[in-house]
């Protein structure tokens, strides 16, 4: 994959870091694991009996523009270079397919109910105002959000296979989207938000075809028998060392939304 399809990485077929072999949280608290993820809510939750949203009731729940301030971010319908289904993305390892799937906005479970957008951190300059640098004006998170329901104890299951994805397929894959072969060097897990009833955040390590590799984080949310996905890129910062950074707001504006 080169440098200049790289920036789609995300885009393009979700290559975020779904190294998600660890459920987060604050260590500090006592529903979460000893390895300072937050467990899943215990039990009594009414997940056998859970009826899936549809298409159009999760639309109603993805992020609008008015859910986030306007001088920090923009909210769009979605991104033409992300894969519609799930058929258009293969892996050289099942396990690792879910997370793929969740870093592309598509669901990493069983279910054909979801929908996704994206939301862009508006550029601006030290001053406030927009940017004239180019590259200054690349330096921005954008976060792809995807939304999936599912009947029963389906969105437990997506979770599981998130956070089996990640311990599985630790030590990299490949996989192949719109025409294209990413070579996943590594995916690890990562701290996550914490938010919802149980979630998952992994960083996945991809090579640059050759010209190192760059690093890219999603977190996947459950909040009932709907799962939320987030994945960022920034443009400015394939070159550097860190892990992309999803917008604590986003998550927070997004699971607070979801009933």
């Amino acid at each position: 994959m080169k440098r200049s399809s790289g920036a789609r990485i995300g885009a393009a077929i979700g290559v975020s870091a779904l190294s998600l072999a660890l459920i987060t949280g604050c260590s500090s608290d006592d529903s979460k694991g000893s390895d300072g993820s937050k467990a899943p809510e215990s039990s009594s939750s009414p997940t056998q009996a859970a009826k899936a949203l549809s298409t159009a009731e999760l639309e109603k729940l993805l992020l609008a523009q008015g859910d986030l301030d306007a001088k920090q971010y923009k909210v769009d319908d979605g991104d033409d270079t992300l894969p519609k289904s799930k058929t258009g993305v293969k892996s050289s390892k099942a396990e690792c397919e879910p997370l793929v799937w969740a870093t592309a906005a598509l669901p990493p479970g069983e279910t054909d109910a979801h929908v996704s957008n994206t939301v862009s951190q508006v550029p601006t300059s030290a001053g406030g105002e927009i940017p004239e640098d180019f590259a200054d004006a690349l330096n921005v998170n954008v976060t792809f959000v995807g939304l999936s329901s599912y009947e029963g104890d389906g969105a437990e299951k997506a979770m599981k296979a998130v956070s089996d994805g990640v311990s599985a397929c630790s030590g990299g894959y490949d996989f192949t989207g719109e025409g294209e072969t990413t070579k996943v060097v590594k995916v690890a897990p990562a701290k996550g938000s914490g938010q919802g009833d149980e979630s998952v955040a992994f960083v996945q390590s991809v090579d640059m075809d050759g010209d190192g590799t760059a690093l890219f984080t999603t977190e996947v949310v459950r909040k009932g028998n709907t799962v939320a996905s987030f994945y960022s890129l920034n443009l400015a910062a394939l070159d550097s060392d860190k892990a992309s950074e999803i917008p604590a707001e986003v998550v927070t504006a997004q699971v607070g939304k979801i009933k």
